[in-house]
């Protein structure tokens, strides 16, 4: 049940300036931005709103702390990771409350999320110690091969708003880990979470400057000048592929290491040998995990045409149960989307689809009313040339459509410029693993609705994104590699 007081306290409690050389301050010009509730449309908290000034200072920071850092021992660093992570997890009630304010997520969800993210930090904080070189004999005996591993250096992070912790530490963990400075970037919509975590990780111990955060509502105008500074030596996005390729063409100037987790256009592949009450609880899961508002989110369902009908019904009658309403309420399972914007999109990817001939099985609407709430839909008989074929939904909307051959299911799924993560349900092991090997994707869900782990490399292919995130590869992202050639007399 909503607790007014308790919203509050917990509010007031989080930092509300830019994280800049180990201190709280206010950004250069005295700006502030107003966090919304998309929930209810109040204002939840007034935050610092950084300048191209302020960018540049974190940048400086980032820049005068990193030979520090490198050089603290490797356990140390993990450690610090360990007290971050012992941290989030006592407090998890305060940080989900915060992240359904801001987010709009069910607090089950943010509990999930707080977990997690907090998981990343455990994970890479044994990472630390295991970073590794080699040494060898060149093949003509007369030299000695030397190779070690060294922090990337400072980084610059972009962060979004639909796991507004998660996506952080899942960048911050490893560059802490191979002992690299850090600024990074929330999103507007949602910097609560991440200067919450910001004042954990100092409590935990991280030295002054190795974690810089900056609120900004001009991204373009903070963000390319340090981009393009040259002393930030890697950058890591998580958003669209928009965003991406801009920020790309920026970081080409300097050539900045870069890794991109960019917009995804997941295939949900159901054929007729599939299990079929599993087939549905898997939807529900990459469907409706964040009220769908997630780059892994099943975009596209592709139905056996022998099982769609049996699909789509115990599938809408799972969506229409849901309730929907404020995270913080008892028995809510679907929030807010996050702002008019994202919403808005929803109805006009709806409209599209069925003025293209499709079928509203359940939903189909947004909900009257104060906030961003969108009813949980089920469409069938969608066509290809609908729009929401193509485009990346970021709502609680699951489009069916029918396939009669493995080869039709394929060309389908495949037909998209994006390449994240794609899920099948067969219970045919040789069709399970020739589908995987054929799906042009990053990840594969099989008989799985949940792809994400920390211990595992998250990542896409095509215009879904350039390098992996999390598991015993996502350390690399962050560590250049440096030979040295050693004569020696024979």
């Amino acid at each position: 049940m909503t607790n007014p007081d308790l919203e509050r306290k917990v509010l007031d409690s989080v930092p509300t300036g830019l994280l800049i050389g180990g201190e709280w301050r206010p950004a250069a010009s005295g700006a502030t931005t107003k966090v919304e509730d998309p929930a209810t449309g109040e204002v939840l908290a007034e935050v610092a709103d950084a300048g191209p000034e302020d960018g540049m200072a974190a940048l400086a920071a980032a820049h005068d702390a990193q030979a520090g850092f490198a050089a603290m021992a490797p356990r140390e660093r993990g450690e610090i990771l360990r007290r971050a992570y012992d941290a989030m997890m006592a407090n998890v009630d305060d940080l989900a409350l915060i992240m359904t304010l801001e987010m709009g997520k069910p607090l089950a969800e943010s509990k999930g999320e707080v977990a997690y993210a907090a998981e990343f930090f455990r994970w890479f904080s044994e990472e630390a110690v295991r970073i590794d070189g080699g040494y060898a004999t060149a093949p003509n005996g007369q030299s000695r091969f030397l190779v070690m591993k060294q922090p990337v250096g400072p980084c610059v992070f972009i962060t979004p708003w639909n796991f507004p912790l998660a996506m952080g530490t899942r960048k911050i963990g490893p560059a802490i880990a191979a002992g690299c400075t850090v600024v990074i970037k929330p999103a507007h919509q949602t910097p609560l979470s991440m200067l919450a975590l910001g004042q954990i990780l100092l409590d935990a111990g991280l030295p002054a400057g190795v974690l810089n955060i900056i609120n900004a509502t001009d991204a373009g105008g903070v963000m390319e000048p340090i981009i393009r500074d040259g002393r930030a030596r890697k950058l890591s996005f998580t958003g669209s592929t928009g965003v991406g390729k801009t920020l790309l063409r920026q970081a080409s100037e300097k050539v900045l290491r870069t890794s991109m987790e960019l917009g995804g256009n997941a295939s949900f592949i159901v054929f007729d040998d599939a299990d079929l009450e599993k087939a549905v609880a898997g939807a529900m899961v990459a469907k409706m995990r964040n009220m769908g508002e997630a780059c892994t989110a099943a975009n596209r369902f592709y139905v056996h045409r022998s099982i769609s009908d049996a699909f789509a019904e115990k599938l809408a009658e799972k969506m229409g149960a849901l309730v929907v309403g404020r995270g913080t309420e008892d028995g809510v399972q679907v929030g807010p989307l996050v702002d008019a914007k994202g919403r808005d999109k929803v109805v006009d990817l709806v409209g599209d689809a069925l003025a293209h001939g499709a079928t509203v099985k359940v939903g189909g609407a947004p909900v009257d009313g104060p906030g961003y709430f969108y009813t949980p839909t089920v469409l069938t008989d969608v066509p290809k040339e609908s729009r929401l074929n193509h485009e990346e939904i970021f709502g609680p909307v699951a489009p069916i459509s029918v396939f009669d051959t493995e080869a039709e299911a394929l060309a389908a799924a495949n037909a998209t410029e994006f390449g994240l993560v794609n899920y099948v349900f067969t219970e045919s092991l040789d069709r399970a693993l020739r589908v995987a090997e054929k799906l042009e994707s990053g990840m594969i869900g099989l008989n799985t609705g949940l792809v994400s782990n920390p211990a595992a490399p998250f990542g896409g292919v095509k215009e879904s994104g350039l390098g992996r995130e999390g598991g015993s590869v996502g350390i690399d992202e962050f560590l250049e590699t440096k030979y040295v050639a050693i004569g020696i007399a024979i």
